[in-house]
């Protein structure tokens, strides 16, 4: 019997895939970047044809250096960047469009019309009106090329997310799918009853005709057709958003349990169980999975830009080479309170959901050094998770007591010692930080019986190192101060 299961993570700069026995032990890791394009500001896009070009030559890789063969690979799981989503032709399988990324702001202007009716959006879908989702950029993108909506009324055309793309691609269009997970990001899905929305349809113009026929994100769901990531075909076992897979990775399994990832932003779920929780902090109810891979419910923070900080540093600054020189330096910064960073670059996320608000660093002074800034930068990831934490609790009227990191920011230590300061809670970090693609592989797996309950991958799940807070109550409240006012002073609607 296949004894391995292919986990791919298919993220917003890169792709990452994993290869894990049945052991629980991963055999290899093989991962890319992807190009990112900024058409116009606060416009984001992505090749869709890279994207599965990268995922089938990163997954062949990862075969390769596990040293396995064809036949011991039982099952493919995929995690993937959620809100992204492709419009491609169903017979050709070729975009019609570069991929529109979460990131991208370009559905402003729909989203500004819809917001009155935000609490029956909110009541439908869980989610707040931003152009976060998808469902808004799709109809920017069909209002603006009229020959797209007329193609897509006749069934012409597909529309999905990137577990959708994938699949479809991986199985030479047999499936034309979209699990749960992600298609709750799209504000075409209505949450009680796990199907598309004829009102939220109407509302924004998405024709019935293109979108994917929603599915559990436990299947198999399909098979990766020969000669796409190996030689024989393959059952796909998983598909599920990159969240709901750090989630179900981190065994935030059950009410109250918490994992935030730091990405390119930085994801905050609290488990809910079966309970709905409606928010009245400005934060997201969405799908997420029971022990057992079944849906669930869970709040949820997103933080646009967490990682995506350290990139600019890299990218455009200049200030570092890799990332990994960011928790050296920032341990050389000798005041904390000067300079503040909010990167409000393509927006303010949860709770403030200011799409208009702009990235600024408050404090310089002559004596503003390359370590303060890339200490500020990092701070900037624990402040704006603070304030989704504070949120949640006051959602949940619950204390949370431990915070479970992951994602590639957890393996700063820095990092996660003034999360835990700032926040005046404990803070894990687990063995395998990759718990995006742990996650989707564990799923996967169960779908093909490799484990047949999550008690037997629960030492996949150890904590490698405990963060416990250790800052003095004034100087936190000092600090959470200084943050406040720099974020005051960021949004655009400072009287709201």
């Amino acid at each position: 019997m296949p004894q391995s299961v292919l986990a791919i993570d298919q993220g917003t700069t890169g792709t990452t895939v994993l290869v894990i026995d049945a052991s629980g032990r991963i055999r290899s890791r093989a991962y890319g970047e992807i190009r990112q394009f900024y058409p116009r500001p606060g416009w984001v896009e992505h090749d869709a044809e890279q994207i599965y070009k990268s995922v089938v030559r990163l997954s062949r890789a990862a075969i390769a250096r596990a040293r396995i063969r064809a036949a011991d690979l039982a099952a493919v799981g995929i995690a993937n960047q959620r809100e992204t989503f492709v419009v491609w032709e169903r017979q050709s399988g070729r975009p019609v469009h570069r991929a529109i990324v979460w990131q991208c702001r370009r559905g402003e202007e729909i989203c500004r019309a819809l917001r009155p009716r935000e609490p029956e959006i909110a009541a439908r879908t869980g989610l707040l009106v931003d152009p976060y989702f998808s469902g808004a950029k799709l109809k920017w993108l069909l209002d603006r090329q009229p020959d797209l909506r007329r193609r897509a009324v006749r069934g012409e055309l597909c529309f999905g997310t990137i577990e959708s793309w994938l699949i479809f691609k991986l199985t030479r269009g047999d499936a034309f799918i979209s699990d749960i997970t992600n298609a709750s990001r799209t504000m075409l899905l209505n949450l009680e009853r796990r199907e598309w929305d004829s009102e939220m349809i109407e509302m924004l113009g998405a024709p019935v005709a293109m979108l994917p026929r929603v599915v559990a994100s436990r299947g198999p769901l399909g098979e990766a057709a020969a000669r796409t990531i190996c030689e024989r075909a393959v059952p796909i076992g998983a598909a599920i958003g990159d969240q709901q897979a750090a989630l179900f990775g981190q065994g935030c399994v059950r009410a109250g349990e918490t994992k935030v990832t730091y990405g390119t932003g930085a994801f905050m779920l609290m488990h809910t169980g079966n309970r709905r929780i409606a928010s009245r902090n400005r934060l997201l109810t969405t799908a997420a999975l029971d022990s057992a891979g079944e849906p669930a419910y869970a709040l949820e923070g997103s933080v646009f830009v967490a990682g995506a900080a350290v990139q600019w540093l890299r990218d455009e600054l200049g200030l570092i080479s890799r990332s990994a020189e960011t928790e050296k330096l920032a341990k050389k910064s000798a005041n904390r309170t000067s300079p503040y960073m909010v990167p409000a670059f393509v927006g303010l996320g949860a709770p403030y959901w200011d799409s208009a608000a702009r990235g600024a660093i408050f404090g310089l002074t002559r004596g503003t050094s390359r370590a303060d800034l890339v200490r500020a930068a990092l701070d900037s990831i624990a402040y704006q998770t603070h304030d989704v934490l504070a949120a949640m609790e006051a959602d949940a009227n619950q204390r949370i007591p431990e915070l479970r990191a992951d994602g590639g920011a957890a393996a700063n230590n820095y990092l996660m010692q003034f999360q835990a300061d700032i926040l005046g809670r404990t803070v894990t970090r687990p063995v395998v930080i990759e718990t995006t693609a742990l996650g989707a592989g564990l799923l996967a797996g169960m779908a093909v019986g490799i484990w047949r309950s999550p008690r037997e991958f629960a030492a996949l799940r150890k904590v490698k190192r405990r963060f416990e807070p250790q800052m003095p109550s004034a100087e936190r409240e000092q600090l959470l101060s200084g943050w406040r006012d720099a974020v005051a002073r960021t949004l655009s609607r400072p009287n709201e």
